[in-house]
């Protein structure tokens, strides 16, 4: 029996979960949830083990408690499908996020974090996360999609509404629900207006493909799946790199040292980025469902529950890296988990770099000394996504 509780719905977990997590990996590397009903692992081999075996940790019961404890079908995201289907799917968009379409596409994201950043102007007091951090990455995402200018950060905040949870909630808000809702149908009325008045975008793109189903026959996809395909998208693209950047700002503030590495040579950014992915993943935990029996350290994981791999700690786990609770972008590099591994490894993961790593080129080139308020830093409640809603700077 645990002699200690991790509760992913508490403050704690939202606040500083790293203490619990090292709990975790000590004394219960299978941790088993008597009040959510889930299991739990957090060592960095068995997180890398569970996520390359998807036949017996499926995504295909959902990514979240919400959805892992319910028997409701899923809805008909690529994120809650496994091969063969994952794989024909992912390969149409495959190609929109390969290491030459990120080097296209660099302009115009510079360009999109630059007129944030230009918008501040010269003020000494701002919200770096809330005037520059949060709009800057659903404008990109919207932009490649062809989501209008005008509705771009209302996609944004609905997102936040539907993934916020009241402490001890598995479920979203009231209001949370509607903001899903709305965003659903959003999606699935432009995807119509795609197919009427086709554009040069990845959505009418999505309305043209075909895709070779279960049974052989080439189809195209229907209206629904294009929908849960921009769903996805912009909101992989709103939440991942905000909370990136955003925990960037508040770690290089914390330890000066790195912040003075990237000044001096700004060619370590990227690995900055990675070591930041690290420290603080965004994405603290995926879900998975068990669909056989199988054991860790002793321990079994029956059939048919919830199982939480835990990245946030993974990332942290001693048995795979040196001081890991030392922020440091020198650190060689290794396998990251921080946008998964195997199958589902994040689809946007050469684009959250790119943003990240032009985000702090340009903080360290306009406000290469900054301080954090930090009595001013509010971080988010939200099922999955970790990091902060407000990052108040001030420029000596």
């Amino acid at each position: 029996m645990n002699s200690f509780e991790f509760n992913p719905f508490s403050e704690e977990f939202f606040n500083d979960p790293y203490d619990v997590y090292r709990r975790m990996r000590d004394e219960a590397p299978v941790y088993h949830s008597k009040r959510y009903g889930f299991y739990a692992l957090s060592r960095f081999d068995d997180v890398r083990q569970a996520h390359l075996d998807w036949e017996t940790f499926t995504s295909t019961h959902g990514v979240d408690l919400s959805m892992l404890t319910k028997t409701d079908p899923v809805p008909p995201s690529i994120i809650m499908m496994d091969p063969p289907q994952h794989n024909r799917l992912r390969a149409l968009v495959n190609r929109v996020f390969t290491p030459r379409a990120m080097n296209e596409l660099e302009p115009m994201v510079h360009s999109t974090i630059s007129s944030y950043m230009d918008s501040v102007g010269d003020r000494r007091d701002f919200d770096i996360l809330e005037e520059v951090a949060a709009p800057f990455p659903v404008e990109v995402i919207s932009e490649m999609l062809g989501i209008p200018a005008a509705d771009r950060q209302t996609i944004r905040h609905w997102l936040d509404l539907g993934l916020h949870r009241e402490p001890g909630m598995l479920e979203p808000t009231k209001e949370g629900y509607a903001a899903m809702v709305e965003m659903w149908s959003y999606f699935y009325e432009l995807v119509l207006t795609k197919r009427r008045s086709p554009t040069d975008d990845m959505l009418t793109a999505l309305t043209r493909a075909e895709v070779e189903r279960d049974d052989g026959e080439v189809t195209k996809l229907d209206d629904v799946e294009v929908a849960a395909f921009a769903t996805l998208l912009g909101a992989a693209g709103a939440e991942t790199v905000t909370k990136l950047v955003g925990n960037a700002v508040v770690l290089f503030s914390r330890h000066q040292d790195e912040w003075n590495k990237i000044l001096r040579a700004p060619q370590c950014i990227p690995s900055a980025v990675n070591e930041v992915l690290r420290f603080w993943p965004p994405s603290q935990y995926q879900g998975r469902f068990s669909t056989k029996r199988s054991t860790f350290h002793g321990v079994e994981i029956p059939e048919g529950v919830p199982v939480l791999l835990i990245t946030g700690a993974a990332t942290r786990d001693e048995r795979e890296f040196n001081d890991p609770d030392k922020f440091d972008i020198d650190r060689p590099p290794g396998l990251s988990l921080g946008f998964g591994t195997g199958v589902h490894t994040c689809l946007g993961a050469a684009l959250a770099r790119l943003e990240s790593r032009i985000a702090i080129e340009e903080i360290s080139q306009r406000w290469p000394v900054y301080d954090v308020d930090e009595d001013g830093l509010r971080r988010v409640q939200m099922s999955n996504v970790a990091g902060y809603c407000n990052v108040p700077v001030r420029i000596p």
